[in-house]
């Protein structure tokens, strides 16, 4: 299911293999058709994941089952390496067949493609730390407290509904393992996700306890292309055979995710044509209903960009004077913190800010992407302003040596007036990339405008219009600080 998308080194393997092997799974025979199906390797076992003994195919009931609605058509099925989150575009998209990966059952889902049979059933529950077992038993008690999940998901949604009518704050994460994590070390109050997922991570990590009583039910199903109806129809038919014949319970077994809550879906072919359980997932019809949290996620963007700019601009003056000013272990120093942040990808100094240094400091998510950005951004800075001050000629140097100047008023006079003419156009560049590099921090759970934009584009079904109003925010913020750094270098050179 739910992809563990920040988790780099498998991500790599996965990718690389499934690249290179291919389906993951056999060739067709001459002449064979296949059935090809997508899914989402990094969302782990039970669902789709890299076989360890051989990464060039995949394993998982999800698989399984994709080969027993393959060979009830007489094809052979050819895995495709998706994105959990893209897995319902890309199958309209006609990128493969059928999609299978955990995919939850919803109403909106129902209303934008063709959806099979529910084959298995799960609950939402919530998992709380040993010591809070008593006080958050519903959602209810968690009024006012963090709970988190994954985005785009019927939890999600379910947290929204609770977030205006209880008072619950909404924590949305892009993976199923960091959510865990974090009620652990006490980031979150709770985590509300399937119990799959939950009785995964228990087994992995431990450090919580789930709570017995379920928030709501829903089910996993297959989807497909809104025009391949005919086609849904006919596995919905080799669902229900295997249903009769105990394959699907057998699959279940195997993966240790048999429970009696799947008696009525594979005791026999009646299993009903349910739409998802628990809280139904309210879609607004109109784009104003989206608006206010567009413009909430926008205020986040801008105001993380501009703290992290003046951070980064700050510290990149301090480096850069350090490496034409300071000593040589001054100077060494500052050239290697500038080559390590320049080298390493800065999702990966997010997680290790966040993440990494929760066992000697716990920051908030904002403050996090702050610094994250900002130190990142500091490297590319101090070169910039390096360069900038380099740039001035010598001769101006010694002539306000000769004229008895110390060197901080040579700085403050002479060197850095000039230097910030030549460093301000590039200054604007590394901002409006800085502005559309915060789309990153999703990844720490804050909420910004692209993050926002994509669970309004999984709620609606299309990219179309919630990009179009993406883009013109991110150029609203963009353009008129381009304009006004035009308008700041003709006046400086007097044009």
């Amino acid at each position: 299911m739910h992809a563990a998308h920040i988790l780099l080194p498998r991500a790599a393997l996965v990718a690389a293999a499934l690249a290179f092997g291919g389906a993951g799974e056999g060739q067709p025979a001459h002449g064979e058709r296949e059935l090809r199906w997508g899914g989402d390797a990094e969302g782990g076992a039970p669902f789709v994941e890299a076989d360890p003994a051989d990464p060039s195919r995949v394993r998982g009931f999800d698989v399984d089952i994709a080969g027993m609605i393959a060979r009830g058509l007489g094809r052979t099925p050819r895995f495709v390496q998706v994105a959990w989150a893209s897995i319902e575009a890309s199958v309209e998209r006609g990128d493969f067949e059928v999609g299978l990966s955990g995919v939850e059952d919803r109403p909106e889902l129902r209303a934008r493609h063709a959806v099979s049979i529910p084959y298995y059933e799960f609950h939402e529950v919530l998992a709380v730390r040993p010591g809070d077992t008593t006080r958050y038993r519903t959602l209810r008690d968690l009024a006012g407290r963090r709970v988190a999940t994954l985005g785009s998901t019927q939890a999600y949604a379910i947290l929204i509904g609770a977030r205006d009518s209880l008072g619950v704050v909404p924590v949305s994460y892009d993976d199923d393992v960091h959510p865990y994590a974090d009620l652990v070390a006490g980031r979150v109050d709770a985590v509300l996700l399937d119990n799959i997922i939950a009785e995964r991570s228990l087994r992995r990590a431990g450090g919580f306890v789930i709570q017995p009583n379920p928030v709501a039910t829903g089910h996993y199903v297959a989807v497909f292309a809104r025009r391949d109806s005919a086609l849904r129809d006919s596995a919905d038919v080799i669902l229900r055979q295997r249903m009769r014949d105990g394959s699907l319970e057998k699959t279940f077994r195997a993966w240790n995710v048999w429970n009696d809550a799947q008696v009525r879906y594979v005791a026999g072919a009646s299993a009903p044509r349910a739409t998802a359980g628990g809280t139904p997932v309210q879609r607004p019809e109109s784009p104003a209903a989206y608006l206010p949290s567009l413009l909430r996620a926008a205020v986040v963007t801008l105001a993380l960009s501009m703290l992290a700019m003046a951070l980064a601009v700050a510290t990149g003056v301090g480096i850069a004077a350090g490496r034409v000013y300071g000593a040589g272990l001054i100077r060494g120093a500052l050239a290697t913190y500038v080559e390590v942040v320049r080298g390493t990808p800065v999702l990966l100094q997010l997680f290790v800010i966040y993440y990494g240094l929760s066992n000697v400091v716990r920051l908030p998510a904002f403050l996090a992407a702050v610094l994250g950005l900002g130190l990142n951004y500091a490297a590319y800075e101090s070169e910039i302003y390096r360069g900038a001050l380099q740039a001035i000629p010598r001769s101006q140097l010694e002539a306000a040596r000769t004229l008895g100047l110390s060197e901080w008023q040579i700085f403050r006079l002479v060197r850095a007036p000039q230097a910030l003419r030549l460093a301000l156009a590039p200054m604007t560049n590394d901002f409006v990339a800085l502005l559309k590099d915060s789309s990153l921090v999703s990844v720490i759970t804050v909420v910004e405008l692209t993050k926002q934009t994509a669970i309004y584009a999984t709620n609606i079904g299309s990219w179309v219009l919630p990009g179009a109003l993406c883009a013109i925010a991110y150029l609203a913020f963009s353009l008129p600080l381009a304009r006004f750094a035009r308008r700041l270098e003709r006046r400086w050179s007097g044009a």
